[in-house]
């Protein structure tokens, strides 16, 4: 790999943020965001910059699709939590990593399946019983003068002031 951003060999993170980012497909910030929540650890310089190895853009792309999947940061990490080190990563790995990820998917669209059950069969919507009334204090107005998109303003009401004089008027 080469471009912006990428010096060395394969064994030497070497990537920078943005170099990274490029070769990824993310922005910038994304990246930071991965390294911040140690989803893709960086390795700081001397001068405190960030390198990341080449394969990191691989996992930035898993960790893509795991978001699309609607997986959280924790469970992203821990999905990538039995990868070995970066530059040890083997092709056996990935296909862990894959296989992981697909049966998390396919328990995932059995739950939503289910769900998508539950709304499309009559008996299930009729046992769910009505949703109760709330209570209403003595004195208090019914609930449907009190519910607004609005908060109900307190005092006195703002009024229009009347046009100046002269305005609007033909001659």
């Amino acid at each position: 790999m080469t471009g912006p951003g990428v010096t060395g060999s394969r064994t030497e993170p070497t990537l920078t943020v943005s170099g990274l980012a490029q070769a990824s497909g993310v922005a910038a910030s994304a990246v930071r965001f991965y390294d911040n929540h140690g989803l893709i650890p960086s390795v700081r310089t001397t001068g405190n910059q960030r390198r990341f190895y080449e394969i990191d853009s691989c996992l930035v792309k898993i960790i893509r699709v795991a978001q699309r999947v609607g997986l959280s940061v924790a469970e992203i990490r821990d999905l990538l939590a039995d990868l070995p080190d970066r530059p040890d990563i083997t092709i056996e790995d990935w296909y862990h990593l894959r296989h992981r990820l697909e049966d998390e998917v396919r328990i995932r669209i059995e739950a939503l399946t289910s769900v998508l059950d539950d709304l499309t069969t009559e008996d299930q919507l009729r046992d769910v019983p009505p949703p109760a009334a709330p209570e209403r204090r003595p004195g208090a107005p019914p609930a449907a003068a009190t519910s607004s998109r609005w908060p109900r303003r307190r005092g006195r009401r703002c009024r229009r002031s009347p046009p100046p004089r002269g305005a609007g008027r033909r001659h």
